[in-house]
Formats: C-alpha cells, structure tokens, sequence
C-alpha cells in the first residue's frame, strides 16, 4: 500500500481529475508519462484514459463502483460507450450532473447529495447494486468533494456534524475519520483520490496529513 503527491496539470486537485471506479481507474488522456506512472504505481488500478464531453476533470463528472457508474450529461455517445465496457451507466441530468462532486461510492453504498431528485437516488441504487442515503456533509451538498473513501474507511471535512458521521458510516460501512488535504484544504474529496491500495493528494499536502490520510483509508 502507497500514499504520495502528484499535480495534474499544475493543480493540486486531484480528486477532481482522477476516478477511481471498481478496479479502473480513469483519468484524463493527456497526462504526462511520468505523472502517469506515479499515479500508477500508487494507486495499482488498471488505468483508462477518457475525457467526459471534451473535460479533463474527470473526477468531478464520474463516480462509481465495480457494478455501475454515474456521469454527468456532457458524455457524448462515444464517452458512455466507453463506460458501458466498465459497467452498467446511469448518464445524471439537469442541474445536478456533476457526478464525482455530488457522490461519495465504495462497494458497500452510496452518500448522495440531497440535491439528487429522489428518482435519481433510486436509479443510482440500482445502477451500483448498493443502498443509497441523501445527507449533507458538513452542511454542504456536494459530497463528494467533503469526501473520500474505499472500502476500508473514509476521511470527511473537519466540520462534518455527528448526525451526519452516523449516517455515512451506516451507508458507507466503514469507520468514519476527519482530516483535511493540501495544507489545510477541507475538501479532501477534491485533493485526494484513493483505491483500496493507495492514495494521490495534492503535493501541498502536509506530512501531518499524509499520515491522517493513511489511517483514515486502511492504507497503513
């Protein structure tokens, strides 16, 4: 298991333009080699290369597990087609389409945004083959960027309140902790992407940091 740092494109978002879905992990086509490598090496996925609509923030507009993705209504034809060799698709519509930003995925459920009409929850249920659970997380909507997690913990914005500890912990299966990425940033869903075998953050990311990341995800 491995933690490190990398930029993508000089930005230190990482969770915004990687997606660590099942057992792929998709990112953006033009990354350079050595950047590539690193990401890699750390997270030990097998890798896909993919823009969603023409953007490389991939991480931002898709979010899965190893039965089905969610992505965002840019996707063009060719973008779903290429998901769909991954797992059943469910394309998110409308203002609420940001799909990496607004859902927080492992193998056991789903943390929703409660911007997500209810008939979406009920499709993204079926679509990942897990329970879905609208919640804020520390106040805010998009929970995927408050968030990350793998199937073997989860790491939150500092401020995340008890009652919502409860209901992601309930949902998600795994034991909650908090912590923040990128010297100090609260939105570790957007600094960080993780698998179950390692995690990319920021490189402003502290060691501090680092050593909260790993325990919160069961990579030590």
């Amino acid at each position: 298991m491995a933690i490190d740092t990398v930029d993508i494109f000089g930005s230190d978002q990482v969770g915004i333009h990687l997606a660590s879905v099942g057992n792929i992990l998709f990112h953006p086509p033009e990354l350079p080699s050595p950047d590539l490598e690193k990401i890699t090496q750390t997270l030990g996925l097998e890798t896909c290369a993919i823009s969603i609509g023409g953007s490389n923030l991939v991480g931002a507009l898709l979010s899965g597990n190893s039965r089905g993705i969610a992505v965002a209504d840019i996707a063009t034809e060719e973008d779903v087609d290429k998901l769909t060799s991954y797992g059943d698709v469910v394309v998110m519509e409308g203002g609420v389409n940001t799909a990496g930003n607004l859902l927080l995925v492992n193998e056991n459920g789903v943390v929703a945004s409660p911007s997500v009409p209810h008939e979406g929850l009920e499709i993204i249920a079926d679509v990942m083959g897990v329970d879905v659970m609208a919640t804020t997380i520390a106040g805010q909507d998009v929970v995927g960027s408050l968030g990350v997690t793998n199937d073997q913990g989860v790491l939150l914005h500092p401020d995340v309140t008890p009652e919502e500890v409860i209901s992601i912990q309930e949902i998600l299966g795994v034991p909650p902790m908090v912590g923040t990425v990128c010297f100090g940033s609260p939105y570790v869903g957007a600094g960080i992407c993780s698998t179950n075998n390692g995690a990319l953050a920021g490189s402003e990311t502290t060691g501090p940091e680092m050593n909260r990341i790993e325990d919160a995800l069961g990579l030590i």
